[in-house]
């Protein structure tokens, strides 16, 4: 639609408040993270490796990337609100569980179910398409993003003394305490934004190939899955490298951990201020340059032995920025391609880059050793950066053959 929708906060006959949405998005980047400082002491909890323990991250992100495929056509067909509320209520009961759960295998089965909250983080941006055209919705999202960093910013501080103060069962308990405020807000706020689909559910699963199809799809897609599988390597491999490189504690970590917050903070305001008059295209380039630029020269400092927890961490508000700049865009414009398939281009969109993550957070946990340093976790993130920059390359070429016709 062209016209701006009517909103009324509380009233769920319009569409979501953005303070809705960002809530949303941010209940689902809390979940991710919060609980990171408390992973080395969950391993002497659960009397168990490392490795194993850091699955927590790589198989919820796994999961996390099959519940978009699933999730993006179904509110397709059956709406945005109720997949939402669904999700909450599925992450409400799995957080409960991963709180009391007594070994590890048991914690995992929880921490996997948990993922369902993506439905709150994928049809957010979902609804923000729904009302508004793709610059638009770039800068809307970028302004949602932008709240919501301030969310995985605190968070792992706040989970780090969560830890020392009351064990690492806290930060789940305060996760089930905001997921309910969450859910009665959606309930109480999210008026249905989607326009119901006549096709049955196996045939809007049926409309996946025509996104398959498309280079310009893929191209976005992918642009926002690799410049944010730095960050989901470093979601993985940082918290490790913070204890056992430089032997920092959990409180410790948990503050320098949301360094990329601070940058993404920024990028993300970036692409609320400036997408409209700049493009989507220009802002995911040169987001992925500043991504790869600011991996590089963290990377030098550790090969040139300048490499310290204050370069490591600080430097990665580059990243922050980077992504902050590459991944509202690159989502506009893959929602943009097909725009009758913002839910399911959402879905496939997010299942690629949580997917991408979650190999990347796993290869992040099986790489570091006390004796590697950081290196190889920065060789991971600057490759997978790298790669980004390829992919708004060739959406950009693209894009210039179909001006020429």
């Amino acid at each position: 639609m062209s016209t701006p929708p009517v909103i009324r906060f509380l009233d769920r006959s319009t569409p979501p408040h953005i303070v809705t949405l960002i809530l949303l998005a941010g209940i689902s980047a809390l979940a991710m993270n919060i609980f990171l400082p408390s992973l080395p002491g969950m391993t002497d909890y659960f009397e168990t490796e490392y490795r194993l323990m850091q699955l927590s991250v790589a198989l919820y992100l796994g999961v996390n990337a099959v519940f978009q495929i699933v999730i993006g056509p179904m509110s397709d067909k059956l709406g945005r609100r109720p997949m939402v509320l669904g999700g909450i209520v599925v992450f409400l009961l799995a957080t409960v569980g991963c709180a009391l759960a007594a070994n590890v295998t048991v914690f995992l089965i929880f921490r996997m179910t948990q993922s369902a909250i993506v439905a709150a983080m994928v049809l957010s941006r979902a609804v923000v398409r729904d009302m508004v055209p793709q610059d638009q919705a770039a800068s809307m999202i970028g302004y949602v993003t932008m709240g919501m960093t301030v969310v995985p910013m605190v968070g792992p501080a706040i989970g780090g003394m969560l830890d020392e103060q009351f064990g690492w069962q806290a930060s789940f308990w305060l996760l089930f305490l905001l997921g309910a405020v969450v859910l009665w807000l959606a309930w109480a706020d999210m008026g249905e934004t989607a326009t119901r689909s006549d096709h049955t559910l196996a045939q809007q699963f049926r409309e996946y190939p025509v996104l398959f199809r498309s280079p310009r799809f893929w191209g976005y897609a992918m642009a926002a899955a690799l410049s944010s599988g730095s960050f989901f390597a470093y979601l993985g491999g940082a918290p490790y490298v913070g204890d056992e490189v430089f032997g920092l504690s959990s409180a410790e970590v948990g503050f320098y951990f949301g360094a990329p917050a601070i940058g993404y903070f920024v990028g993300n305001f970036i692409s609320g201020t400036f997408s409209v008059r700049v493009g989507v295209d220009r802002m995911v380039y040169w987001g992925t340059l500043i991504n790869a630029v600011g991996i590089s020269i963290n990377l030098g400092l550790f090969y040139l032995g300048l490499g310290s927890a204050l370069s490591f961490f600080g430097l990665m508000t580059c990243m922050g920025l980077g992504n902050g700049m590459t991944i509202p865009n690159a989502t506009a414009g893959a929602l943009s391609v097909r725009p009758h398939l913002a839910g399911t281009a959402s879905g496939l969109s997010g299942a690629l880059m949580i997917g991408g993550g979650a190999l990347l957070s796993a290869l992040a946990g099986v790489v570091l050793t006390p004796e590697s340093g950081a290196t190889p976790l920065l060789w991971l993130m600057l490759v997978s950066g790298l790669l980004a920059i390829v992919a708004i390359g060739v959406v950009m070429a693209r894009t210039r053959q179909i001006v020429r016709r």
